[in-house]
């Protein structure tokens, strides 16, 4: 792994690739990450149920979850783990070269002084994932990552703004309503499973079950929409890339 947490491809990535990542579709409205961690357990021949992945990842107090659970969860389950963050109220940039146990002590640092209730959890439960032996990379988001990391038959666990990709409205956080006016951004995991026209498009798994993807739940969406959606996720502690790899396996495998 270089300074900015990037593996370089020993090989071109193909011009297009389709992993058989078979979709699951969530039981309730909060329940996306659980079904995605699912997702691509199922993906690397590990038959994880729902109910089980749910059962194993902590939930915040609305009932949803953050990527970083979804990452300790998969270690616990003896899983390699990668975090790719832009999430700048959490990392600062001038820690993109630190490692492990520097950037530890960093984000540990920064929980004892964070103003928001939100940021001092989310910074206590990458503490405790790093500590678990889980990495955090920092990269330019460009397509070019994600296509590096499919190209390792991998899909991409995504936290990002569901808001944005969909350009649907703001959604009252008690109800999870549509308001346009009175609602918030809404956050949301989906599955990234492969790319055409090197990366300028990506396929999108929700496990959504009225999934604005249609009725399957699957799309190829444009790239900067995508990546877009994606750097949005930071207002709601998303702004994630999740990939994880079984046992065994090299982390550029």
């Amino acid at each position: 792994m270089n300074p900015a947490g990037r593996d370089e491809p020993a090989v071109a990535p193909p011009a297009s690739l389709a992993l058989p990542v078979d979709r699951l579709v969530q039981p309730d409205d909060v329940s996306c990450g659980p079904t995605s961690m699912a997702m691509v357990c199922r993906f690397h021949g590990d038959r994880l149920g729902i109910s089980e992945a749910m059962a194993s990842i902590e939930r915040n107090e609305d009932g949803g979850t953050l990527a970083v659970h979804i990452g300790r969860a998969a270690l616990l389950r003896g899983y390699g783990v990668r975090i790719w963050t832009w999430n700048l109220r959490l990392f600062d940039p001038s820690w993109h070269e630190l490692p492990r146990a520097a950037l530890l002590a960093k984000v540990r640092a920064r929980r004892r002084v964070a103003s928001r209730a939100k940021a001092r959890y989310a910074l206590g439960a990458y503490a405790r994932f790093l500590a678990a032996g889980g990495e955090v990379a920092f990269a330019e988001l460009e397509r070019q990552l994600l296509v590096d990391v499919l190209a390792r038959r991998r899909p991409l666990l995504v936290g990002l703004s569901a808001t944005y990709l969909y350009g649907t409205p703001r959604e009252d956080p008690r109800t999870n309503q549509p308001d346009d006016v009175g609602g918030e951004p809404v956050g949301h995991f989906v599955v990234i499973s492969g790319y055409e026209d090197h990366g300028r498009r990506f396929a999108v798994v929700d496990p959504m079950a009225d999934s604005p993807l249609g009725p399957h739940g699957e799309r190829v969406v444009d790239a900067t929409r995508l990546l877009n959606a994606v750097l949005l996720g930071q207002i709601t502690y998303d702004a994630v890339l999740l990939e994880m790899w079984p046992a065994g396996e090299t982390t550029s495998s």
